[in-house]
Order: C-alpha cells, then structure tokens, then sequence
C-alpha cells in the first residue's frame, strides 16, 4: 500500500490534461490545486484501473473519483445506458454527491441521477425514466436501486465502472448482501473504485471479491501546527464584513491573509477593507501572472500587509510571518482547512491565529472539518455591537424515514 506523504506539493488540475469542458467546471467551483488523495487516485482512475482508497471525509476523496470519471466519459459514454454507478449509505450523501457531480460536470453532456429512499411516487417515476433511458453516472442507496433492478428495466449490462464510497459505513449499516447482489448484475469487465474511511478485515475480503489488482492508495492527512491558536465565529453572511473590521481593529498585525471560496467575495471584501482605509489587495484568478506576482512581492516585502485570496493562495506559497488567516467562508474540505490555516505559524515567531467564520448553511460542513481535525474548534463569542449569530446546528435524531430524516427542517439551538 502506498502512503501519500508529501505536503508541500504545487500539482495543478491542469497536470492531469483533463477534457476543456472538465476544466471549465472545475474554474467555475473554484478549484485550484488536487488534495492529496486527488493527486493519488486520479491519475489510476484515468488509466482505468481498480483502486481501493482508505480516505476520510473532508480530504477531497469524492472528486478525486468524480473528475477522472466524468473525463472517461465525455467523449466514451453509452447512449440509452448507464455507465458508472455510485453506491453511498445514506441518503444524505448520495444528495452531497449529485450537487457536487452537477457542478463539475456542468459544461459537458454527462448526465446523472440520485436514487435514494423517502421519495414520493412523483420521484420514483422520475427515476424509473432516467433508469429506463440510461443516466450516464447514477449515485444511489443499495436498498432503493435494488427496488428498481427488481422490476426489470434498469440497464447495466454496459456499466464501465462501479465506485463503492464509504464503504466501511455500508458495511457497519448491514449493506453487504445488497451490495454483492447489485453487482451480481453488472458486467465483470469493469472499472471498480472502493473508498473507505477505514480498512477492517471485512473491507479487505469485500475488496478481494470485487477488484481485479488494485491499487492501494492510503492518504495520511496532515494536523495543524499546534502553535496555531484557532478560533470560529457563528455568524451570518451580513455580519462578516464587519466581523472582519472588528477582529483586525483588536491589535497591530503584520500580515494578514483572509480567504474566500469566492471571486465575487474577495472583490466585496477587499473593496470595503479598501473604504475603510486599510492596507489590502486582492488576489484571485481573474488576475494575470505579473499582477498576482506583484502583489505577492508587495505582501512579502511588507508593503501590503491584507491580502485577501481565494483558495490560490492556500498551497504552495512561502510566506513567513503571517500572524493571522482568516476563513471569511469555509473551505471545501478539511485538506484547504489545513493548508488555509498552515499559512501562519510558519516564522521566527512560530505561533499563529487563525479564524473562521460560520454562516448558517455552512455548519454542517465545518463539523465534518472539526471531525477530520479530531477536536472542536472553539466558537467565540461575537462583538456585541453585531447582534446575535445563528444558532448552533443540531442534526435530528429521529430514525430513518421519518420526515426529519428525509429533507425536514433543521433545528438551530442558540449557544447558551
């Protein structure tokens, strides 16, 4: 098995010659730089072989079985068939997983459908015509695709490739016989992906049944420096602004680096930051060469002390002395968390802060983030002169298939 080790990487998306109308999806979702276990899986997946990843969520892992698999079939798809399968646990990810295929695949004629439990007969229909017509990537519950193969129409007899995620969780949830007999009706000659967060002894067994010489990927995310003082405000989208003007108001900083996941939100930012009379520019990939470079040689020289960047910025640049980061929004996954944050703490000084802002919608994914890191980043409280932030996102409990379950609303707690 190989362990990906490397941290100081400068790989770009461009390395991998994927198809123009991939590329633009991935510009247009903000993408820079692979994780690492996009860096090792992708190139694999594009010579068409098997791969079993032990990956954990928040490191990238569901592009890195994305992108290879939407390149494979923009010019190699079969029309009125189904040509990849994408089997989760749970409902909730098979959702995640559609929006993120949607957006990436957005320029290209790859087309694709979530099939999941606690749907109306409205929606399946809907997918009883996208299975009888053939979606080129279906992402699905092994219970409710076993519905549909039952009743006849579902076309597999062409599939290319079969990705297992969260393999792992599907075994712990009792899925293994619905899994080998969902693949009892797929083509033996076909690609298979298997990622799982861990690899006990049932993973390696299922893995022995279903891949054909795999190869074994292993990524060992990185932590954060322990000199790096985190914090995280709960806020909403109207507050940030000003939460940026208060923190950098607390104290002289020398340099600053304040990332959004977003172009339009750098330009937002750094004008006001600007109004406010502040010493800050901007850097993103609307940019060319010569002028991210002069601003870049401008914050080294520490004759620009705010610099505020979208995600081009979080790998690859050495830059010491930044005493502060700030995550104006979340980054995708925990792998940018970490290099986002890893830009301080790397001086003389040898200590760093950095803080993130919460909006409502993005609770849940920072949770995921806290999961990957192994401990909760402290929430602060927020100027008074704010108001109140949102509360605290507690995830229902009630049992599978209960309206709560299936799309109800969510609970907000206010942080006693």
């Amino acid at each position: 098995m190989h362990i990906y080790t490397k941290t100081n990487y400068t790989l770009t998306f461009d390395d991998f010659y994927f198809h123009h109308k991939l590329l633009d999806g991935l510009d247009a979702s903000g993408y820079i730089n692979p994780t690492p276990i996009q860096a090792e899986v992708i190139p694999y997946v594009l010579e068409k072989r098997d791969v079993i990843a032990c990956a954990q969520t928040g490191t990238g892992k569901t592009a890195a079985f994305l992108l290879p698999l939407i390149d494979n079939l923009i010019d190699n798809k079969h029309e009125h068939d189904i040509s990849a399968l994408i089997i989760v646990p749970t409902r909730e990810l098979a959702v995640q997983i559609s929006q993120h295929m949607e957006g990436l695949s957005y320029f290209t004629e790859v087309s694709s459908i979530a099939i999941f439990g606690g749907g109306d007969g409205k929606a399946f229909v809907e997918e009883k015509n996208a299975l009888s017509r053939g979606a080129d990537v279906v992402i699905c519950t092994p219970g409710k695709m076993i519905s549909h193969i039952n009743m006849g129409y579902v076309k597999l007899s062409k599939l290319q490739c079969l990705v297992l995620d969260e393999a792992d969780r599907m075994m712990d949830m009792g899925f293994h016989d619905d899994i080998m007999k969902i693949i009892g009706h797929l083509p033996k000659q076909r690609q298979t992906l298997l990622f799982s967060a861990t690899m006990p002894a049932k993973i390696k067994q299922l893995s022995q049944k279903i891949l054909h010489n795999p190869i074994e990927v292993n990524v060992a995310i990185s932590k954060p420096n322990e000199n790096i003082v985190q914090g995280a405000f709960l806020v909403y989208d109207a507050q940030k602004i000003e939460l940026v003007k208060h923190v950098l108001a607390q104290k002289e900083f020398n340099s600053v680096i304040i990332f959004c996941s977003k172009k339009l939100h750098v330009k937002a930012l750094a004008h006001q930051l600007k109004r406010a009379k502040l010493n800050v520019a901007e850097i993103h990939s609307d940019l060319d060469q010569a002028e991210r470079e002069d601003v870049m040689g401008k914050f080294k020289a520490k004759r620009l002390n705010i610099l505020v960047a979208t995600d081009i910025l979080s790998r690859g640049i050495d830059v010491e002395d930044i005493d502060l980061v700030i995550n104006y929004d979340i980054p995708h996954d925990g792998e940018d968390y970490i290099h986002r944050i890893g830009r301080t703490a790397r001086g003389t000084n040898g200590s760093g802060t950095a803080y993130t802002f919460i909006a409502e919608k993005e609770q849940k994914g920072f949770k995921q983030i806290e999961e990957l890191l192994g401990k909760e980043v402290p929430k602060l409280p927020l100027p008074a002169h704010l108001g109140e932030g949102p509360g605290i996102y507690v995830p229902s409990k009630k049992p599978a298939g209960t309206a709560a379950a299936t799309g109800g609303k969510k609970k907000f707690y206010k942080k006693k």
